[in-house]
C-alpha cells in the first residue's frame, strides 16, 4: 500500500465494505476535492456575473447587515 499508494479494498461476503489507504495518498485526495470544490464554486461565481446574479457591496453589506441583525457601519 505504502508504495504503490493504492488503497486496499476489504470485503464481506464478496461485496467492499471498508477501504484501507496510508495517510498520505488519502490526503492528496481530500487535497484534490478541496481543489475541485473550490473549482466549481468559482465556476458558480461566474455563471452569477453572467446572468447578472450581482449586488453592489454597499447593497449586499446593508442587507447582509439587517438580515444579521447588525448594526450599520459608521462611515
Amino acid at each position: 500500500m505504502r508504495g504503490s499508494g493504492h488503497p486496499v479494498v476489504l470485503t464481506i461476503n464478496g461485496k467492499a465494505e471498508l477501504v484501507v489507504q496510508d495517510a498520505l495518498s488519502y490526503q492528496k485526495l481530500l487535497d484534490r476535492v478541496d481543489e475541485l470544490e473550490s473549482l466549481e464554486s468559482i465556476a458558480r461565481g461566474l455563471r452569477d456575473v453572467e446572468a447578472g446574479r450581482v449586488a453592489p457591496l454597499g447593497q449586499f453589506e446593508g442587507e447582509f447587515r439587517v438580515k444579521r441583525g447588525l448594526p450599520s457601519r459608521s462611515r
